[in-house]
């Protein structure tokens, strides 16, 4: 395993939920990242967000570690659920919130 994704298994591991982004959760550097943070906020879920644009390494490494194109991505205690359409789908339809709960995500 190299070393950049021993690092992003430490990252997702480490909490129940994690949010790799563009920017912060005070300030999104991308509307998709707002919305994922938005979401996330409005279930009351404590999460753990990962600025893919202070770290190269990460922002890149992450796709891989994925198979996913895009940031944002949210992992729910370390399983990828998606990006940032995939959690509004999700939301909409309640998935999202079963899920937090059935994984007994701890609230903010």
């Amino acid at each position: 395993m190299s070393d950049i994704n021993a690092r992003l298994d430490e990252i997702v591991n480490s909490n129940d939920v994690t949010l790799f982004m563009k920017g912060t959760a005070l300030f999104p550097q991308c509307g998709f990242s707002s919305r994922a943070v938005a979401i996330l906020d409005h279930l009351g879920v404590a999460f753990e967000t990962v600025d893919v644009l202070q770290d190269s390494e990460i922002r890149q490494g992450i796709k891989d570690y994925s198979d996913w194109p895009t940031i944002p991505q949210l992992y729910v205690k370390g399983e990828f659920v998606g990006g940032s359409d995939i959690m509004m789908e999700m939301f909409e339809a309640g998935e999202l919130q079963a899920l937090l709960e059935e994984k007994q995500v701890a609230k903010a």
